[in-house]
């Protein structure tokens, strides 16, 4: 049986997410955790959502929007978190049971300790709504960097490197290039190429494809590192939580003009299959900024695309 609980990630002006401190006394305690709590009889997890955060911090919910829906299994219960981004609410929190609360930003969530059920969480935190896949032809160095920046400078915060039409050598130094670019942006740069090649550049992580995914006997990288890939099928997707990838993308949601002969999975079953895995998703395939909102809705942590976002003038969502 799962035990059904409402999660609020509560964003400040300032872009920091609150914390509170769990009692001693109960299961996980003294750990740090994102407030919440148990669905009562007939409450839906919204709903609960707002009653647990007036009752626990004396805030009430203006906009909220879904994260992410995750699960573990502890050894002696099974529980389902229901997790929404929450950026506006009316009070000041407080804690009113007697709970320690803190803010903090993002970047230092990795310092705290809390329940292992919350690290899929975090990493939904630390992820943007948007990722940005490039494009593979890469005709000049220079176009190709102006092209990232103009990217950067939309907003985008989290870019796949999917090149594989050029040179080991001319690989490792636009890898090198990008990036440093996105070091001034605080963006995360994964890498998609051959396998032999993903060690030789220092970046923030990879993107495997499917294939290399399930070639895989272990997870490739240790934890500082981010380990994505694309998935397509219920299988792959256990199997990428088998081995501990951090996000997946999976599709095509919809048909594309670059693979019209691939079945399209469409929102409904993309849903379903986001509820096998507890990890964050995007959505890719046939997707555009338009979908952003659809993309929640239906699980998902956002889109991915290479047309829509590649080159483009982009006005991104104000609820990131």
């Amino acid at each position: 049986m799962l035990h059904q609980v409402a999660i609020g990630v509560i964003i400040n002006q300032q872009g920091q997410v609150l914390l509170a401190k769990r009692a001693p006394h109960v299961h996980q305690g003294n750990l740090w955790e994102f407030p919440g709590g148990k669905l009562e009889l007939k409450e839906n997890a919204y709903e609960a959502l707002v009653r647990e955060l007036k009752e626990e911090l004396d805030i009430t919910v203006l906009n909220a929007r879904p994260l992410l829906q995750t699960y573990y299994h502890y050894p002696d219960k099974s529980i389902q978190l229901n997790v929404y981004k929450i950026s506006s609410f009316l009070g000041i929190p407080q804690g009113s049971e007697g709970q320690p609360i803190i803010w903090v930003f993002p970047k230092d969530l990795k310092n705290y300790a809390f329940p292992q059920a919350s690290q899929h969480i975090i990493r939904a935190i630390l992820l943007p709504s948007i990722y940005l896949i490039t494009n593979d032809f890469v005709e000049n160095q220079q176009k190709f960097l102006a092209t990232l920046k103009r990217s950067l400078d939309s907003g985008i915060r989290l870019i796949q490197l999917r090149v594989k039409s050029i040179s080991q050598t001319n690989y490792v130094a636009l890898a090198e290039k990008a990036k440093n670019l996105c070091m001034n942006y605080q963006a995360i740069l994964l890498v998609n190429s051959h396998f032999e090649w993903i060690n030789t550049v220092n970046v923030d992580g990879i993107h495997l494809t499917s294939t290399q995914l399930m070639s895989l006997s272990k997870r490739p990288l240790n934890s500082e590192k981010w380990v994505a890939a694309s998935c397509h099928n219920k299988e792959e997707l256990a199997y990428a939580a088998k081995i501990g990838i951090d996000f997946t993308v999976l599709g095509p949601v919809f048909k594309t003009q670059s693979h019209p002969s691939t079945l399209s999975i469409g929102w409904q079953h993309f849903q379903k299959l986001k509820s096998t895995v507890p990890f964050p998703i995007y959505g890719l395939g046939g997707l555009t900024l338009n979908h952003i909102q659809e993309s929640w809705n239906h699980g998902a942590q956002g889109i991915a695309a290479i047309s829509a976002l590649w080159g483009k003038s982009l006005k991104l969502p104000s609820f990131d």
